[in-house]
């Protein structure tokens, strides 16, 4: 699940500009693992971000895939991103790793933060596999910050693990590198089991993961924990029937119904909702709810934002009241 603010969420919904980059540089960062370095097409600066920012990529395949900005905020000239070559890939990873190559021109969008670093006393990171990209540029803040910080980086095994040589250079902190076939699983009631109130949990990686790190985090104090899925985390199926919505800026009612997302009632409507996982886990189709009690279905918003009921995500929720009014 990742994490919004209000005021981060009202951001979001103003990124999403397409551009030009071109591949500077292709490296292999670990077994399965490459990184490109991209740079704008026009020579110009790229837009800020902030870590735990993503962009969405745009691949010669015509696929649209979320990656997560892993270089250095402060060079405005090169953006990195991390790439794992999935067993399964639906043909996004399988394209980077077999037909991107350097002086390729690919579109992407501007970054979009649903993972950003908040202000705190000491940070706890656990990242699995390729979920350490996000949490690399935290560490570095966090070290440049003077702050204490814990990683705790797991994997299959060692030479899958990316970026092993620039986290051993992140002063200040702890780090525990412990690939599963020397160490077995993370062992997280060891860092987790005792809460700490000065502490804000970082956590990125395969959803069993995600869930285990949760389970262990349940007596932590309230927003304690931040996380970020590359998957839909498994939901109970909730039976709703069908529900009104009301479009404020035209005054035009729309029934969706049940079994029938929100998204594809918009769309078939003739509105463009700017969308890419269709699954609500990107942030993207971010819209705000004037009237009405949104349920949430999405793995993005924070608590505070959910408990609000003043934004929702289309692809994937739906209303527990008879009628939302959404600012459309």
């Amino acid at each position: 699940m990742n994490d919004i603010t209000m005021r981060d969420s009202m951001d979001l919904m103003e990124a999403g500009a397409v551009f030009d980059v071109d591949v500077a540089a292709v490296k292999t960062e670990a077994d399965g693992v490459v990184s490109l370095e991209l740079k704008s097409s026009y020579g110009q600066s790229l837009p800020g971000w902030t870590p735990g920012a993503h962009i969405d990529v745009i691949l010669p395949n015509a696929l649209v895939r979320q990656y997560s900005l892993c270089g250095d905020p402060q060079n405005p000239e090169a953006w990195r991103i991390g790439v794992l070559r999935e067993p399964a890939s639906r043909g996004g990873s399988s394209c980077i790793h077999e037909d991107v190559r350097v002086g390729d021109r690919l579109q992407v969008t501007t970054p979009r933060n649903n993972f950003a670093l908040v202000d705190a006393e000491r940070y706890l990171f656990i990242a699995g596999g390729i979920g350490i990209t996000p949490i690399l540029p935290m560490i570095r803040q966090a070290a440049e910050g003077g702050k204490p910080w814990t990683l705790l980086y797991g994997g299959r095994t060692r030479n899958s693990m990316a970026f092993l040589d620039e986290i051993s250079t992140c002063r200040g902190g702890e780090v525990h590198v412990m690939p599963q076939d020397e160490f077995g699983l993370l062992d997280l009631p060891r860092f987790l089991g005792a809460p700490r109130t000065d502490t804000a949990v970082y956590c990125c990686g395969p959803g069993p993961l995600i869930d285990a790190v949760e389970e262990n985090c349940r007596t932590w104090r309230a927003g304690a924990l931040h996380r970020e899925r590359f998957a839909p985390s498994v939901k109970p199926r909730l039976e709703t029937g069908a529900f009104e919505v009301e479009l404020a800026r035209s005054g035009q009612r729309l029934t969706v119904p049940p079994h029938t997302s929100l998204l594809s009632v918009l769309e078939n409507a003739g509105h463009k909702i700017t969308n890419s996982c269709r699954a609500g886990i990107c942030g993207t189709c971010l819209v705000k709810v004037l009237a009405g009690t949104p349920q949430h279905n999405d793995d993005v918003l924070s608590d505070a934002d959910r408990e609000s009921g003043a934004v929702m995500l289309v692809c994937v929720s739906r209303s527990e009241s008879e009628l939302l009014v959404l600012d459309l």
